[in-house]
């Protein structure tokens, strides 16, 4: 009888013990928050040592028991995690399992080059990715030259993106949210237009960097269409800002004289390719151009769009306006 009462009385301690071990954080009051990586092949043993090593819990003893009575370690995910030391076994365990990964957000404004979106993201090599590489999974890339790199199909939004992702992965973010965002409607009609995915796109990114508002990118949108149709160049100031990189909004004459196939001074017909990522509002300008008597338009300071139908009155705007 004693015996028996002594086994119960151990195994009551025992499991004061477990629990205080596994359901008590190591330190409930801590506000501290630490990067914790699990590396792909990692065993069980190995990540209990580490959380253990970084005083993240109690024991490494008490994660492994957790793990063999509740949860399959195979299920364990590797990534970078945040945790706390104030979080308990089975939420540190649960992260684990769930994949909630750390991430970090990330908004790329309208506009944004591939290069700007490598500097947002510190991740180099981004714009060394071409868009051909991508086409048997993007349909709308299928009519990007060879050359062509994946400016203007880098959708700008908010993102979410892990710490160990590579450029493939953070690429096919981007371009499965341009594919949700132009719709099989949108496609339909740019089809019916005679035009392609890479022109409308093309077209998007200069109306991106030329004027702000929708009703003035549609206008404008109509007079480049125009333009193209006619055999007159472009003569887009934002393409030139694309080859210098320049951040002056001025133009020099010997600026239009740079031999890109860029340059819209220089060549007829639209850009070799997109010139930023342009947003859906400059897009659905592309595709719907607002017809009208203009053949000129200038940008100003401002931000107002000053609209001329010969060019001596874009001549006279221009004095007025860029003195």
């Amino acid at each position: 009888m004693k015996n028996y009462s002594f086994l119960l009385f151990f195994a009551f301690v025992f499991i004061i013990f477990l629990w205080q071990g596994i359901f008590l954080p190591k330190d409930e009051n801590s506000l501290a928050t630490e990067s914790f990586l699990i590396e792909k092949g990692q065993s069980f043993f190995e990540i209990s040592q580490n959380l253990e090593k970084e005083s993240l819990i109690k024991s490494q003893f008490y994660f492994d028991f957790y793990l063999f009575l509740t949860v399959d370690y195979k299920k364990l995910q590797s990534g970078q995690y945040l945790l706390s030391s104030s979080m308990t076994i089975p939420e540190i365990a649960g992260k684990f399992v769930s994949g909630e990964i750390q991430q970090l957000k990330t908004t790329i404004p309208e506009g944004f080059t591939c290069q700007q979106i490598e500097i947002e993201l510190q991740s180099s090599g981004l714009c060394q990715l071409l868009a051909p590489e991508f086409k048997s999974e993007f349909d709308f890339l299928k009519d990007a030259p060879p050359e062509a790199s994946l400016e203007g199909f880098l959708f700008p939004d908010t993102y979410y993106f892990s710490l160990d992702e590579t450029n493939g992965e953070i690429v096919r973010k981007f371009l499965m949210n341009f594919d949700k965002k132009l719709t099989p409607d949108l496609k339909t009609e740019i089809n019916s237009q005679g035009k392609t995915i890479f022109e409308i796109v093309t077209m998007a990114s200069m109306l991106e960097n030329e004027v702000k508002t929708l009703e003035d990118k549609k206008l404008v949108s109509g007079i480049l269409w125009k333009r193209l149709k006619n055999n007159i160049p472009l003569q887009v100031d934002a393409t030139i800002s694309y080859i210098t990189d320049k951040k002056s909004a001025t133009i020099s004459i010997d600026d239009t004289k740079i031999d890109s196939p860029y340059n819209t001074y220089k060549y007829k017909g639209l850009p070799f390719g997109p010139i930023s990522n342009p947003g859906l509002e400059s897009i659905l300008a592309a595709i719907y151009p607002e017809k009208s008597d203009y053949w000129y338009y200038l940008s100003i300071p401002e931000g107002k769009t000053i609209f001329s139908k010969t060019l001596e009155e874009h001549n006279l705007a221009k004095a007025k306006y860029l003195k």
